[in-house]
């Protein structure tokens, strides 16, 4: 355990739990957090992890603005991406992530690269959907941290395999406290548009 290990999993793991609280404040100290998570990938060897914390902290700059300002210059309520788009997303994601895989397995020295690949690729799928404020992004979570944590612990990360534990719970909380502040903005909107 390093000192770059544990100031990347504090930071992130504040930023994963303002998330799960929809705290617009995830976003910035995100940013923070998946630039220390960048460097210490790198030096693991995960370099497809790597690549993914640099589209964490382009993709923050951009949540946040899509939380603020993303539903008609307001702020942007919790709702569902729905079977249709989940159907479509699944797929796909397996088949980047068979080849990225791939691609690392053959020109690089990376260890696990299918499983790093999909925690990549499941990832940004998953970070895609929280940007658009969608409750399915915390499924998405679950099974990347399912992946994770197993192959951060084979890679003497053992701090960060324990937060992916803790991601992995927060993730299941966070599910059931999306889903009741959605219902609730929609039982509010249903009521406001029958009075109208």
């Amino acid at each position: 355990m390093t000192i770059l290990e544990i100031a990347a999993s504090a930071t992130t793991t504040i930023s994963i739990l303002l998330a799960g609280r929809n705290s617009i404040h995830t976003w910035w100290i995100g940013i923070i957090g998946c630039t220390l998570f960048c460097m210490l990938f790198y030096q693991a060897k995960l370099y497809a992890d790597a690549v993914l914390q640099l589209f964490f902290i382009g993709a923050s700059g951009f949540g946040w603005w899509q939380w603020l300002y993303g539903e008609q210059g307001r702020e942007k309520p919790i709702s569902r991406a729905g079977p249709q788009k989940i159907a479509l997303l699944a797929p796909i994601g397996i088949l980047v992530t068979a080849t990225y895989g791939y691609l690392l397995h053959y020109f690089t020295d990376a260890y696990a690269p299918f499983l790093d690949s999909g925690i990549l690729v499941f990832s940004v799928i998953g970070q895609w959907l929280l940007m658009q404020r969608r409750l399915e992004c915390w499924l998405f979570w679950l099974l990347v941290n399912t992946i994770a944590i197993p192959l951060f612990a084979s890679r003497g990360l053992y701090l960060t395999a324990f937060l992916y534990g803790v991601y992995w719970i927060n993730a299941i909380i966070a599910y059931r406290y999306w889903r009741s502040q959605m219902v609730s903005t929609e039982k509010f909107r249903s009521a406001i548009a029958g009075t109208a």
